[in-house]
């Protein structure tokens, strides 16, 4: 139901957006083929994004875990496979790869507590309790860290409903990460 533009047929708006996606990745990813017929959003999205992965406090690796824990919880299996993908290629280390994606508890307790915090945000739809804010204040974790993952939630949100919407199909690089939700 929703095309997968190109380079050649995507909005003007677009196209530039799609050949620094194809110059990164050397190929297009079926989302952002998907996202380019709304340039506004699309750029919006990828800017977000980038500034999210690239220059939080949080880092890469603790990024990453809010972006799968966010795709777990709503759902999204292109981005469970996506992310997973992404999580491999910058060697994070397979029982977090799996934790993420069978949503469970990581054994590194500071990265649980993200994780867990990030959960409770969702779930909560923000409405956490001081006891839930200190906890992970006291882990170390920061005001700033609150307000980038709050960040990471909404970024997260444009990409998960629009592949669920999409039903965009997982790219051929990614058909070893397919993704089904778990039954607990």
């Amino acid at each position: 139901m929703f095309e997968n533009y190109t380079i050649e047929t995507a909005p003007k708006n677009s196209k530039e957006l799609l050949q620094k996606v194809l110059n990164k990745f050397n190929f297009i990813p079926n989302q952002d083929k998907i996202l380019a017929v709304s340039p506004s959003i699309y750029q919006a999205y990828n800017q977000s994004f980038d500034l999210f992965l690239g220059q939080s406090s949080l880092g890469l690796l603790e990024g990453q875990i809010v972006l799968m824990t966010i795709s777990f919880e709503n759902n999204s299996p292109y981005c469970m496979a996506l992310h997973s993908w992404g999580m491999e290629m910058t060697k994070v280390p397979k029982e977090i790869i799996d934790a993420l994606r069978n949503g469970e508890q990581i054994k590194d307790e500071k990265l649980e507590i993200l994780r867990n915090f990030t959960l409770q945000i969702i779930q909560k739809r923000g409405h956490i309790n001081d006891k839930e804010l200190v906890n992970f204040l006291n882990a170390g974790y920061t005001k700033q860290n609150v307000i980038e993952i709050i960040g990471g939630i909404a970024i997260k949100t444009i990409a998960n409903f629009t592949n669920i919407v999409a039903k965009t199909d997982v790219d051929e690089s990614m058909t070893k990460y397919k993704w089904k939700l778990p039954n607990k």
